[in-house]
């Protein structure tokens, strides 16, 4: 009989205990003007409360921005103070996961975090710390990994099977000198998984300047064991689609922890190829509806004021997660600044979470 894991990740839609933000802190992460600061903090304060409607929220403040949280938060909403460099609580903040014994404990990740591969542009000295941080406010146990690894760049199913991308958790930056099989011990120990679905790459936005090089959660994730949505560009004027191509190819050759072949369900991007980031600089859209986050009874899924679209896609997530309320919120402005409403969030499954 194999043993069970000391640690498991549960699938992101077994229950919750809340769900945690970070708060754009005002300067290098809120723009150079008050009008993007206000921008920015509307767009995370929408995501924040609408989380409220469904289950606990809490959000890390920076200490000098207190009163722009008060002002913008529901005040249902915990707050808790800590030192901030910017506001990807999915990639910054801890992997929250549970005994694999099924005794109740909860555990908290704490990857080793160099702001996306140590880009020149990043700033990371405090939120390196946010994991421990937050895993302790949680009442967690904290585990300590070695690799330089992000929330955004993996989805598991909760039953051993985890997505991964051959440029984020191997990419330059990040852990190069490792094998696929040394990543792949590594995740066995914190996370539980057995079997790695490595795709080949991210989309074409993520490789720019500013990109994660590739994170999984605006390319594919679980719907269910042995479901995977996937973003599907289905203009060839837009590089992705070959990207989408291979990546469903891909998954269509793969099997689960399980030995399962993967039912494979389409997401298709908005009818926008190209669009700005913060800065005003124009280039290939990444916009994703990939790039949701499940709640208690809910889903909070992206928008990009595409009607048609944004309709399509809500139908979809409603079909996939049945039982569950599909709130749609106007993401542009995150996808401005390099990510979507997964990537700003970090769920805290509840104890016995399967």
């Amino acid at each position: 009989m194999t043993p069970s894991p000391a640690w498991r990740m549960p699938w992101e839609g077994a229950p919750q205990d809340r769900l945690w933000l970070a708060w754009p802190p005002s300067g290098y992460a809120t723009g150079t003007s008050a009008e993007t600061a206000e921008t920015a903090w509307r767009t995370w304060a929408s995501v924040a409360n609408a989380a409220a409607e469904f289950e606990p929220v809490s959000v890390v403040v920076g200490p000098d921005d207190e009163g722009s949280a008060a002002r913008h938060l529901s005040a249902s909403i915990d707050r808790h103070t800590a030192a901030l460099d910017d506001a990807w609580m999915r990639d910054m903040g801890p992997t929250f996961v549970l005994g694999g014994g099924g005794d109740g404990r909860l555990g908290a990740v704490d990857w080793v975090f160099n702001g996306w591969g140590a880009p020149d542009w990043a700033e990371w000295d405090n939120d390196a710390a946010i994991a421990p941080f937050v895993g302790g406010l949680a009442g967690a146990e904290i585990v300590a990994s070695p690799i330089v690894n992000e929330g955004g760049g993996m989805h598991v199913d909760g039953e051993g099977t985890v997505l991964l991308t051959e440029t984020v958790q191997r990419g330059e930056g990040r852990n190069p000198h490792l094998s696929r099989a040394e990543i792949e011990a590594e995740l066995a120990r914190t996370l539980g998984t057995t079997a790695a679905i490595w795709l080949p790459r991210g989309l074409t936005r993520d490789y720019e300047r500013f990109g994660t090089r590739g994170h999984v959660d605006i390319v594919a994730t679980f719907a269910a064991p042995g479901r995977v949505l996937v973003h599907d560009q289905t203009d060839p004027g837009h590089p992705d689609h070959a990207v989408t191509a291979e990546v469903i190819a891909t998954l269509k050759a793969a099997v689960d922890a399980a030995g399962r072949s993967l039912e494979i369900v389409r997401l298709p991007a908005p009818a926008a190829l190209r669009s700005p980031d913060v800065e005003g600089t124009d280039g290939w859209t990444d916009w994703s509806y990939v790039n949701h986050v499940l709640v208690n009874d809910g889903v909070l899924a992206c928008g990009f004021g595409d009607p048609a679209a944004d309709d399509r896609a809500a139908g979809i997530l409603a079909e996939q997660y049945p039982g569950r309320r599909v709130v749609t919120l106007d993401a542009r402005e995150l996808f401005a600044r390099g990510g979507g409403i997964h990537c700003i969030t970090q769920q805290q499954p509840a104890a016995g979470a399967q």
